[in-house]
């Protein structure tokens, strides 16, 4: 299922970004949307190369980037700005990921 999922979070950044790029009200909206996208593209594909080693890590990297993004996604699309303050969780599940997956390699020998 993360294979399903690190897909979906991918189609979804591409639609984000294409959003961004012809029809966001506005550039602050336009730019919330690139960022979204672009950490949620970056971290499906992670999660497609670290699952194989570090299944928690890439589930963690997953949640990370949907919170992350979906908060600036809804911000784009007038949600109110208070969502901002929800999307350092995502972040910091981005880093937990990262270290998480650094963890599992170091610790089986595959950090090289």
């Amino acid at each position: 299922m993360i294979g399903f999922f690190a897909a979906l979070s991918a189609a979804l950044a591409v639609a984000a970004g294409a959003f961004g790029a012809h029809g966001a009200a506005g550039p602050q909206q336009a730019e919330w949307l690139q960022t979204g996208g672009v950490y949620q593209m970056i971290h499906a594909v992670a999660a497609l190369v670290v699952m194989a080693r570090a299944r928690g890590a890439a589930v963690t990297l997953l949640v990370g980037a949907a919170i992350f993004s979906v908060t600036l996604y809804l911000m784009a699309i007038g949600a109110p700005r208070w969502l901002g303050a929800i999307t350092p969780i995502g972040g910091t599940l981005l880093i937990l990921g990262w270290l998480w997956a650094a963890w599992v390699y170091f610790r089986t020998g595959q950090a090289d």
